[in-house]
């Protein structure tokens, strides 16, 4: 894990990181599936998107999800029923 690297100056120490991960555990995940990334190839045609920026697009798509909110994509941005949401903004 980049977190727990020696060479970071603020590297977490391997109880406290393995503690996040299982707190994390409570959430559902997406696997990167076939379907997955087919539909961010799609969006990344349409869109312009980076390839990974499309495949979090595409999982949070299969996930239902209505809004996603990141720094990175165009605030207000809508991709089918998913709302592009910048929470900085």
């Amino acid at each position: 894990m980049q977190a727990t690297r020696a060479s970071r100056p603020d590297a977490l120490p391997h109880d406290i990181a393995a503690g996040l991960v299982r707190a994390w555990q409570r959430f559902q995940v997406q696997d990167v599936t076939l379907a997955i990334v087919n539909a961010a190839l799609d969006i990344k045609s349409r869109y312009g998107f980076s390839c990974w920026d499309a495949t979090i697009v595409a999982a949070a798509q299969a996930q239902g999800c209505s809004r996603l909110y990141s720094e990175d994509l165009s605030h207000g941005q809508v991709i089918d029923n998913l709302q592009i949401i910048d929470p900085f903004r």
